[in-house]
């Protein structure tokens, strides 16, 4: 039988099938039936930055309340938001034994950052950044919208010892060169990429409404083109997330170089039991090809090691079409 361990940003995991931030992993009984199920770790719920933010700016609009105690209720919803979210943190790192990777969604690297230091004190092996700033305004530059991640990254690690992952998104003007230059900065992991809220537009209602929050198979082939491009040129781990909905899929990013693989929408649709199923999947691949470990595979098929390179690259799309009729 395969090998199915890997190194994951210092992280020595069981395989490479991480539980991605969700519902599922924001419940100490969540996660155990994820451990159960064979997955090698979690990255818990993510605590909002903006969330405790508005819930803590809220109070300033009260006009009930004074001025002092409005101050406190302001401190004693964000003490408790947190307090929560560490108690989660505790319990799980008690109650389990895989890896427990804590989860900060951010948009700023403001005075949250100093949360950063309780989730190592309660045990996170971890750090995951879900960061994600819409490039939205007219004259916001892109050096500026950069700026913030890297503000982010180096607010946290001066606070933290554990290694940080940073899972990003796509709308960069270009993606390769930021990847690289975050990928040199205080980060053992890139995670692409984050999956954030998508409007849509209810016709019957004619209102704008949240689009399906679930992802397709097909949408694994943006993470697994950029994970196969830039697995050699940077200088950090990489996980691929989004679409992955089986065991072959998740081969097919190890093949691109990812080391490991976040996986959410297929737990919700099938449960927590699927995850043995995927890694049978992954294991029996791995035995037919005689592969004694999944780290041989690890980038095998990436840019660097294919000799038709231009399959990963954007032009290969013209050429590809002009020959079909």
């Amino acid at each position: 039988m395969s090998d199915l361990t890997v190194d994951y940003m210092g992280l020595k995991l069981i395989n490479p099938l991480i539980a991605g931030s969700s519902g599922l992993t924001g419940t100490v009984d969540g996660i155990k039936r994820l451990e159960d199920s064979g997955i090698a770790a979690v990255v818990l719920k993510s605590l909002f930055e903006e969330q405790i933010l508005m819930e803590s700016d809220s109070m300033k609009s009260n006009p009930l309340s004074h001025a002092e105690e409005a101050d406190y209720l302001r401190g004693y919803i964000r003490q408790n938001n947190l307090e929560d979210y560490l108690r989660l943190l505790e319990k799980s790192k008690k109650e389990t034994s895989i890896p427990v990777i804590a989860s900060i969604n951010c948009i700023s690297a403001d005075e949250w950052t100093t949360f950063a230091k309780n989730l190592e004190d309660s045990g996170a092996d971890a750090v995951e950044l879900n960061m994600f700033l819409l490039p939205g305004h007219v004259k916001q530059t892109g050096e500026e919208i950069e700026q913030v991640y890297f503000d982010i990254v180096k607010a946290v690690s001066e606070q933290v010892s554990v290694p940080i992952a940073a899972k990003i998104g796509f709308y960069f003007s270009s993606l390769a060169k930021f990847a690289f230059d975050l990928s040199v900065r205080e980060v053992e992991a890139i995670v692409m990429f984050n999956r954030f809220y998508r409007p849509d537009i209810d016709l019957k209602q004619m209102e704008l409404v949240s689009a399906d929050v679930f992802s397709t198979p097909h949408e694994n082939t943006l993470p697994l083109r950029w994970i196969g491009l830039l697995s050699d040129e940077l200088e950090c781990d990489l996980s691929a997330t989004t679409g992955i909905h089986d065991g072959k899929t998740a081969i097919k990013n190890l093949l691109a170089g990812a080391k490991t693989v976040q996986i959410a929408t297929v737990l919700y649709k099938n449960g927590p039991r699927f995850v043995r199923t995927m890694l049978d999947d992954m294991t029996a691949w791995l035995t037919e090809r005689k592969f004694q470990s999944v780290t041989d595979i690890i980038g095998k098929l990436s840019h660097g090691h294919v000799e038709n390179r231009v399959m990963y690259e954007r032009s290969q799309f013209m050429r590809y079409f002009s020959s079909r009729e």
